[in-house]
């Protein structure tokens, strides 16, 4: 069988190495230490944030947020409800109402339609946490005014979008918080891993401090708040450094897929690419499709032909007010009783948008879709 052609995965290019070779020679593989210091260095003076904290997973860095805002048990959070499940786990640790907010069409983030509606029904949320979906910058113009209006603290999970801009700014620099994520899906990886960001100085040395066991500067061990062992280790950042430098070789990669695969499907009405943002720049992590209702392919068609063929694919995210663990948390939407992103799960896929797809690859995998449309 051929090679397995892989959704996203990690593309070593050898910098990586480097960074590794000199934490070992000098012996420093833990706690922390200077790839740490200089991953976080490296990371703000490419997205513009002030302050960064390197940690373990995007998902402790959403974790510190939550915490950060000073979200406790009962309070109320409005979270974006097409995502995946780490962007409102960690909310549910501190026993926050979750309350999810529907997507809109246009960039498939959160509505700030919805959004405003969910603010009549619930006038005092803690935070607001949007996504930007697959690398589309959500609509933050409006989303930010509505959390201004309301002084309400707004947390990014720019998780998928490192690298992509609106206006010409950083997804993940416009709330009081950014996430981003080094999963080894991601469009640069550390193997695991990820990075709190703010123009907060006292909230980000607030995080470094909790995600290291809270460990009060006494001669002994002395905790007055509760710790996470959420740090980020000298060796995981430096294979970031060495991924960081080909962070924007990744995303015009990733931006060609996404051009092949829109050229490759213009001539079949029934499919539509995922939108971009006229008023951002997507990094393209994923390239996806919606096929229309009056097709008789349906999304696991396609998923099946192509892992027929050895090649992964899979389903847009499923909705969070969908999943059993969720089902007694409110959902707001801009008409009762309709979901566009239980539409949009319904009728779409992911398609293969690896860095390393060859041009064969390519060409096998847009054949298998269009012949299942009889092209």
């Amino acid at each position: 069988m051929r090679d397995r052609v892989f959704l996203s995965c990690p593309t070593m290019h050898g910098e990586e190495q480097e960074f590794i070779k000199e934490a070992f020679d000098t012996n420093w593989v833990a706690p922390l230490g200077p790839n740490v210091d200089n991953f976080e260095k490296e990371m703000s003076a490419y997205t513009g944030a002030a302050h960064a904290a390197a940690l373990s997973a995007g998902t402790a860095a959403i974790h510190l947020a939550a915490i950060l805002a000073d979200v406790k048990q009962g309070d109320t959070v409005f979270v974006q409800d097409l995502t995946f499940s780490a962007t409102c786990n960690p909310f549910a640790y501190e026993k926050a109402n979750i309350v999810f907010i529907d997507s809109e069409y246009d960039t498939w983030n959160m509505s700030p339609e919805a959004l405003k509606k969910a603010f009549e029904k619930y006038p005092n949320p803690k935070a607001v946490v949007v996504v930007h979906l697959y690398g589309t910058p959500a609509k933050l113009d409006e989303i930010m005014a509505i959390c201004n209006e309301h002084n309400v603290p707004l947390i990014e999970d720019a998780a998928e979008s490192l690298s992509s801009t609106y206006k010409g700014k950083q997804t993940g620099t416009f709330g009081k918080f950014g996430i981003y994520s080094f999963n080894g899906n991601k469009i640069i990886t550390t193997s695991g891993g990820g990075m709190l960001i703010s123009d907060d100085e006292e909230m980000i040395k607030k995080a470094r401090f909790l995600a290291t066991q809270a460990r009060d500067p006494y001669p002994y061990y002395h905790h007055t708040h509760i710790g996470y062992n959420y740090r980020m280790s000298n060796i995981t950042a430096g294979i970031g450094r060495g991924q960081l430098i080909h962070l924007d070789e990744h995303k015009a990669i990733k931006k060609a897929i996404y051009a092949q695969y829109s050229k490759a499907f213009a001539d079949i009405p029934e499919i539509t690419m995922n939108p971009l943002n006229p008023d951002g720049d997507s990094n393209c992590w994923l390239s996806c499709i919606t096929i229309d209702d009056s097709s008789n392919v349906k999304p696991m068609d396609i998923v099946n032909a192509l892992a027929a063929e050895n090649i992964e694919s899979r389903p847009i995210w499923k909705p969070m007010h969908l999943q059993p663990i969720f089902e007694n948390s409110d959902f707001i939407s801009v008409k009762d009783g309709i979901s566009v992103g239980e539409d949009i799960f319904n009728r779409g896929v992911c398609l293969p948008s690896d860095v390393k797809n060859t041009k064969e690859d390519m060409e096998l995998i847009i054949s298998i879709v269009r012949s299942l449309f009889g092209k």
